[in-house]
């Protein structure tokens, strides 16, 4: 066989990897739910990590309402800039591919939102703006949780 067949079957190898891999990169690991919501299904340890990112993103949102609250912007930008991207820079590559595109999008646009909430409280936005910012969010995280669901294998 010439080497002019064998680098045909090569690079033809290599884009049908790479297409392979862009599909499941944005279809992600899903199949139907038993709620009319689509299931990502993990692991059981990388469920409960993407969980207690969730609860994190909740319990800064809290924080961020009581901070409004009480007048306290330091309180605001700490609880926001915990929750920001940085919190969601150390992901797992391969979870990563397992979550399909629009929930990677709609969680990555939550933790760039808690960074400007965190910015708007540095620079001395008002409590509204910070509100509208936070109710903004929010409305992400509704979307998410009324499109998809998280099952472990096995259960």
């Amino acid at each position: 066989m010439s080497s002019n067949k064998l680098a045909q079957i090569a690079l033809l190898l290599w884009v049908i990897t790479i297409g392979v891999f862009a599909w499941f990169f944005v279809r992600g690991n899903t199949t139907a739910g038993n709620d009319g919501r689509t299931a990502i299904v993990l692991q059981p340890g990388e469920r409960d990590l993407v969980l207690k990112e969730m609860r994190g993103l909740l319990a800064a949102t809290q924080q961020i309402l009581e901070g409004v609250n009480q007048g306290d912007m330091q309180r605001i930008s700490k609880a926001a800039r915990a929750a920001g991207m940085a919190g969601a820079a150390d992901v797992n590559p391969v979870l990563m591919a397992k979550l399909p595109i629009e929930f990677k999008q709609l969680g990555m646009s939550v933790h760039q939102e808690m960074d400007d909430i965190a910015n708007a409280a540095e620079t001395g936005k008002s409590s509204s703006d910070i509100l509208q910012m936070a109710s903004n969010s929010l409305n992400k995280c509704v979307a998410c949780h009324s499109s998809w669901q998280i099952n472990a294998t096995g259960q």
